[in-house]
């Protein structure tokens, strides 16, 4: 038991150490090369302007702060792995052999997401600080892309390691067959976007510490260490982001972060579900109860505005309504930190009991 919360402590700390010590590096760059959008404002979700959202950030703020912030969390994600994997062989007999988390069985397919979701996400901040105006690579491009990685990964879960049915708490599983493929694309898509959630200084970061840290419990309670390692890890490196994003954010995640994060974050969510013997789907209701509620906000905002002919919300997603109604962004980002901890412990708790 020690050594298994050893593999995941130190990686963690590990992480979090790093980022810490790289942001200065990544700083200077972004502020030396000026990345952020050239001009500001944002796109509603129907292609309007969001007006709203125009009165809540002002163009100076959009345009004078860089974007690519998630470069800590991918940075020190990816120098702790690699660390790790080259001590083990450095020091071969000592902790290190047990501390490196990079199994074929475990976390290839993850890091893999993960890593091609920063690369994805990071040509789209690229392009969108060269363009003026809210560029970027379009979001039926990012959608598609999305789509065909989680239905590779599905079908991989479906057909190499016969994933076949989502587990239900206190209810057996619901079996779905290759339909676990859609789902499994349909899952991916709607945490991809609940990426929005990176729009308050230190919103994201908080609310991503929680989630991750959770799954790493649940995968430790599955005897999933590896697993639980690496969600550990990205919890400590979006931790060390966290430091520098608090108000007022030295930078923003922009989608090199929340695109890696999001997908992982799928990944990781049906690896601890019938493959971990666990519930992690179903709990992702109750440890990304923020994330839910943010893309639920999106969808209601959406079809209200199509079927009814006006909003139900000030500005989508919900933090942002919050912020138009007169909440000050630090309460809204403290009292989204309350409510993603008090999720991460009810979900342990329901994983333990379920």
């Amino acid at each position: 038991m020690e050594a298994s919360l050893i593999k995941i402590f130190i990686p963690t700390i590990l992480s979090f150490g790093i980022g810490i010590g790289i942001t200065p590096l990544i700083t200077h760059f972004l502020y030396k090369h000026k990345v952020w959008k050239k001009q500001g404002g944002k796109t509603a979700l129907d292609g309007s302007t969001a007006e709203e959202f125009g009165k809540l950030r002002s163009d100076e703020l959009e345009t004078k702060t860089p974007r690519m912030g998630g470069l800590v969390i991918v940075g020190s994600v990816g120098l702790t792995l690699a660390l790790l994997f080259v001590f083990q062989y450095i020091f071969p007999g000592t902790i290190f052999t047990e501390l490196d988390f990079f199994s074929r069985s475990q976390t290839w397919i993850p890091l893999a997401t993960f890593f091609l979701g920063a690369f994805v996400g990071f040509l789209n901040d690229l392009y969108d600080i060269s363009q003026e105006g809210e560029k970027g690579i379009s979001l039926k491009t990012r959608v598609l892309f999305v789509s065909i990685l989680s239905g590779l990964i599905g079908w991989w879960f479906y057909d190499k390691l016969d994933v076949t049915g989502v587990s239900i708490p206190f209810d057996g599983t619901l079996y779905l067959g290759v339909l676990i493929i859609p789902f499994f694309i349909l899952m991916t898509n709607a945490l991809y976007a609940s990426g929005v959630i990176d729009g308050i200084d230190g919103l994201s970061g908080g609310v991503f510490v929680s989630v991750f840290s959770a799954y790493a419990g649940v995968a430790f309670l599955q005897q999933q260490f590896d697993i639980a390692a690496l969600s550990a890890t990205i919890g400590g490196a979006t931790l060390a982001f966290l430091w520098f994003n608090i108000p007022p954010a030295r930078f923003w995640m922009t989608e090199i972060g929340t695109m890696a994060l999001t997908l992982t974050l799928s990944v990781i969510v049906f690896m601890t579900d019938t493959l971990g013997g666990g519930h992690g789907i179903a709990l992702l209701f109750v440890i990304g109860l923020p994330l839910v509620v943010t893309v639920l906000s999106n969808v209601l905002q959406v079809l209200s505005k199509k079927i009814r002919g006006k909003k139900i919300l000030r500005i989508a997603p919900l933090h942002h309504h919050f912020e138009a109604i007169g909440w000050p962004s630090y309460k809204v980002t403290m009292r989204y930190w309350v409510i993603s901890v008090m999720c991460a412990i009810f979900g342990l708790i329901l994983a333990s009991v379920a």
